[in-house]
Protein backbone atom coordinates (compact mmCIF):
# COMPACT_ATOMS: atom_id res chain seq x y z
CA UNK A 1 0.00 0.00 0.00
CA UNK A 2 1.52 3.54 -0.94
CA UNK A 3 1.50 6.53 1.46
CA UNK A 4 -0.30 9.16 -0.20
CA UNK A 5 2.14 12.34 0.09
CA UNK A 6 1.13 15.40 2.33
CA UNK A 7 1.59 18.63 0.61
CA UNK A 8 2.61 21.23 3.16
CA UNK A 9 2.92 25.22 3.20
CA UNK A 10 1.85 27.44 0.65
CA UNK A 11 0.24 25.81 -2.76
CA UNK A 12 2.27 26.10 -5.86
CA UNK A 13 0.41 27.98 -8.24
CA UNK A 14 3.35 29.35 -10.07
CA UNK A 15 5.17 27.66 -13.56
CA UNK A 16 2.90 24.97 -13.92
CA UNK A 17 2.47 23.90 -10.60
CA UNK A 18 6.01 24.14 -9.13
CA UNK A 19 6.55 27.41 -7.86
CA UNK A 20 4.54 29.28 -4.94
CA UNK A 21 3.61 33.07 -5.20
CA UNK A 22 6.44 33.86 -2.91
CA UNK A 23 9.05 32.31 -5.20
CA UNK A 24 8.07 33.14 -8.23
CA UNK A 25 8.02 36.96 -7.02
CA UNK A 26 11.56 36.12 -5.99
CA UNK A 27 12.34 34.51 -9.05
CA UNK A 28 11.53 37.31 -10.98
CA UNK A 29 13.53 40.17 -8.74
CA UNK A 30 16.39 38.13 -8.60
CA UNK A 31 16.10 38.38 -12.31
CA UNK A 32 15.92 41.98 -12.61
CA UNK A 33 18.28 42.57 -10.18
CA UNK A 34 20.97 40.39 -12.16
CA UNK A 35 19.88 42.77 -15.53
CA UNK A 36 20.79 45.63 -13.27
CA UNK A 37 24.50 44.55 -12.90
CA UNK A 38 25.22 46.04 -16.49
CA UNK A 39 22.98 49.51 -16.09
CA UNK A 40 25.69 52.20 -17.02
CA UNK A 41 24.84 54.68 -14.37
CA UNK A 42 26.05 52.19 -12.18
CA UNK A 43 29.54 52.41 -13.67
CA UNK A 44 29.63 56.41 -13.46
CA UNK A 45 28.81 55.99 -9.84
CA UNK A 46 32.12 54.28 -8.99
CA UNK A 47 34.09 56.23 -11.60
CA UNK A 48 33.51 59.47 -9.74
CA UNK A 49 34.59 57.78 -6.30
CA UNK A 50 37.78 56.74 -7.50
CA UNK A 51 41.28 57.77 -7.75
CA UNK A 52 44.54 56.02 -8.56
CA UNK A 53 46.41 53.51 -6.27
CA UNK A 54 49.43 54.12 -4.94
CA UNK A 55 50.30 51.17 -2.63
CA UNK A 56 52.56 48.06 -2.86
CA UNK A 57 49.60 45.72 -4.72
CA UNK A 58 51.07 46.36 -8.46
CA UNK A 59 47.58 44.84 -9.42
CA UNK A 60 44.94 47.12 -7.89
CA UNK A 61 45.15 49.87 -9.86
CA UNK A 62 41.45 52.03 -8.24
CA UNK A 63 40.46 52.38 -4.83
CA UNK A 64 37.10 54.14 -3.98
CA UNK A 65 35.87 56.10 -1.18
CA UNK A 66 32.93 55.56 0.90
CA UNK A 67 30.67 57.62 1.25
CA UNK A 68 29.86 57.39 4.53
CA UNK A 69 32.81 56.51 6.15
CA UNK A 70 35.30 58.22 3.86
CA UNK A 71 38.10 55.63 4.11
CA UNK A 72 39.53 54.39 0.68
CA UNK A 73 38.92 50.52 0.00
CA UNK A 74 39.86 48.48 -3.20
CA UNK A 75 37.22 47.45 -5.58
CA UNK A 76 36.12 43.88 -3.41
CA UNK A 77 35.48 45.91 -0.66
CA UNK A 78 32.99 47.80 -1.39
CA UNK A 79 29.16 48.07 -3.48
CA UNK A 80 27.14 50.62 -5.07
CA UNK A 81 23.82 51.62 -3.08
CA UNK A 82 20.48 52.75 -3.71
CA UNK A 83 20.00 55.73 -1.91
CA UNK A 84 16.42 55.49 -1.86
CA UNK A 85 15.98 51.40 -1.68
CA UNK A 86 14.88 49.55 -4.22
CA UNK A 87 12.05 48.20 -1.99
CA UNK A 88 10.17 45.11 -1.84
CA UNK A 89 8.80 43.32 -5.23
CA UNK A 90 6.15 40.74 -3.88
CA UNK A 91 3.30 41.57 -6.47
CA UNK A 92 2.40 42.90 -9.62
CA UNK A 93 1.65 46.35 -7.98
CA UNK A 94 5.00 46.33 -6.87
CA UNK A 95 6.91 46.50 -9.73
CA UNK A 96 6.66 49.59 -11.18
CA UNK A 97 8.15 51.20 -8.44
CA UNK A 98 10.47 48.25 -8.17
CA UNK A 99 11.83 49.12 -11.54
CA UNK A 100 11.89 52.84 -11.55
CA UNK A 101 14.38 52.63 -8.41
CA UNK A 102 16.63 49.73 -8.83
CA UNK A 103 17.10 51.53 -12.47
CA UNK A 104 17.59 54.88 -11.40
CA UNK A 105 20.36 57.23 -12.51
CA UNK A 106 23.86 58.17 -11.16
CA UNK A 107 22.10 60.48 -8.52
CA UNK A 108 20.62 58.05 -7.13
CA UNK A 109 23.37 55.94 -6.21
CA UNK A 110 26.12 55.97 -3.73
CA UNK A 111 29.66 53.82 -3.21
CA UNK A 112 29.97 52.76 0.47
CA UNK A 113 31.80 49.93 1.92
CA UNK A 114 31.18 46.74 2.85
CA UNK A 115 30.80 47.26 6.47
CA UNK A 116 28.72 51.03 5.55
CA UNK A 117 26.59 48.96 3.07
CA UNK A 118 25.78 45.95 5.94
CA UNK A 119 25.06 48.27 8.67
CA UNK A 120 22.69 50.98 6.31
CA UNK A 121 20.95 47.87 4.73
CA UNK A 122 20.06 46.03 8.54
CA UNK A 123 18.71 49.63 9.44
CA UNK A 124 16.73 49.72 6.12
CA UNK A 125 15.50 46.45 7.41
CA UNK A 126 14.21 47.41 11.04
CA UNK A 127 12.77 50.21 9.60
CA UNK A 128 15.10 52.96 11.42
Amino acid sequence: MRKKRVVRGAPKIRNFGTMTESAFWAFIRSGLRQKSRWWKPITQCKMKSRRAYKGTNKRQKFEYQCKICTNWFPEKKINVDHIVPAGSLNCAQDLPGFVERLFCEVDGLQVLCSDCHNKKTQKEKNGK
